[in-house]
């Protein structure tokens, strides 16, 4: 097989773009480093996003398998040439980077390299990663670097739109956080709410049980069963905002996995039948993975809480290089096109946004009496 590198101006334009189509920090980091170890045509890559204590918060590899990854230990400490280009942010382009002085040596598993080239990223005079290649694909002479002067120049620009991408994706995850804030908060006030009107009716049932228990026995018992029902009831608020607050553990678990995970929850909570089936679906980016995640959540919310559904199916399939999401209930149904109030009230606004956001679509059916369907399409990485 050829190892011969793109080049030219489409061969930098494919890797900006490349960068530029992922939100995810961690996604931006594997893109910049496989795009960098293409262009380049070298047999490894990796970054480093420094952290406060002398250690790096991420590493990122290409060209070194997983298996070699986990061989080779813990993440490298900011010394030897990593230190150069965090501290001193100037490119460093070796022939063989074994015999510089600043060399500190690897672990037993890591590969060998010779001829090195590595550069900080900035944002502005902030250093927020170290970017190198090691090992060019090309005939060297001995004691020589096959990175040329070109190549510094390459990764130079890549590293300038790598500095941008990546703080776009902090931005995002910051926003992000910033959501999930806003929706535990939402959710802790529709709890208080739920949940007290339950405890004020429960409360009420109980005084009235009370007072009827030695002149009315029959009325007691009516009123002690309605008592032991808003027990019942309450305690399905209080699971399903457990549920629904309970962090998702996407990165550990994957979209499928989680989905499958919560509604077996969300079963067990309510009275309502809910199932889940998923085929052939591949890992997705993770900004695509939480949107489908939280349209989900909200799509149930609505169905468990609103319709009355007695079955709540949803299912995940693979839909081209994407997923298709549907969740289905036989519940009472709404007129989508009625009211704009009635699509803010089951946040059906918020879960078009989200579609959109990462370039997906979503699709309502729905009338009164006859349950609601809803699809939301994305199209893959």
């Amino acid at each position: 097989m050829s190892h011969r590198p793109q080049t030219g101006l489409a061969a930098v334009s494919a890797a900006l773009l490349a960068m530029s189509r992922h939100l995810e920090v961690r996604d931006v980091l594997k893109t910049i480093v496989a795009s960098a170890r293409r262009l380049l045509d070298a047999e490894y890559a990796a970054l480093g996003v420094p952290d406060d204590h002398g250690g790096f918060a991420q590493f990122v590899v290409d060209g070194v398998s997983d298996e070699q990854w986990k061989a080779i230990g813990p993440l490298p400490r900011q010394h030897g040439i990593l230190a150069a280009m965090l501290h001193e942010a100037k490119p460093e382009r070796l022939a063989d980077v074994r015999k510089d002085p600043r060399f500190e040596g690897w672990p037993a598993a890591h590969p060998d390299m010779s001829d090195f080239l590595g550069l900080p990223i900035r944002d502005g005079d902030e250093i927020i990663g170290a970017l190198f290649l090691a090992n060019k694909r090309c005939p060297k002479p001995e004691g020589s670097c096959g990175f040329t002067a070109e190549d510094e120049e390459l990764l130079s620009i890549l590293a300038q739109h790598a500095a941008i991408a990546l703080t776009n994706a902090r931005l995002y995850e910051r926003s992000r956080e910033l959501t999930i804030a806003e929706e535990r908060s939402r959710l802790a006030h529709e709890l208080h709410d739920a949940v007290s009107q339950k405890l004020f009716s429960l409360r009420l049932t109980a005084q009235a049980a009370t007072a009827l228990v030695d002149r009315d026995p029959a009325r007691a018992k009516g009123e002690l069963h309605q008592v032991a029902a808003l027990a019942a009831e309450a305690v399905d608020e209080l699971r399903a905002a457990v549920v629904e607050l309970r962090p998702a553990a996407l990165d550990e678990d994957g979209l499928i996995a989680t989905l499958r995970t919560q509604i077996q929850v969300l079963d067990r909570a309510h009275a309502a039948r809910v199932t889940f089936e998923s085929l052939g679906v591949r890992a997705l980016p993770a900004a695509q993975e939480e949107a489908l995640l939280r349209v989900s959540q909200e799509a149930l919310h609505n169905a468990l809480r609103h319709s009355g559904a007695e079955h709540v199916d949803v299912t995940l399939d693979r839909h081209g290089s994407g997923a298709l999401l549907r969740i289905t209930d036989d519940g009472s149904g709404f007129e989508p096109t009625a009211t704009r109030q009635a699509g803010r009230h089951l946040g059906l606004v918020s879960m078009r946004d989200r579609a959109s956001g990462v370039g997906g679509r979503l699709t309502v059916e729905s009338a009164p009496g006859k349950g609601t369907t809803i699809e939301m399409e994305v199209p893959g990485g």
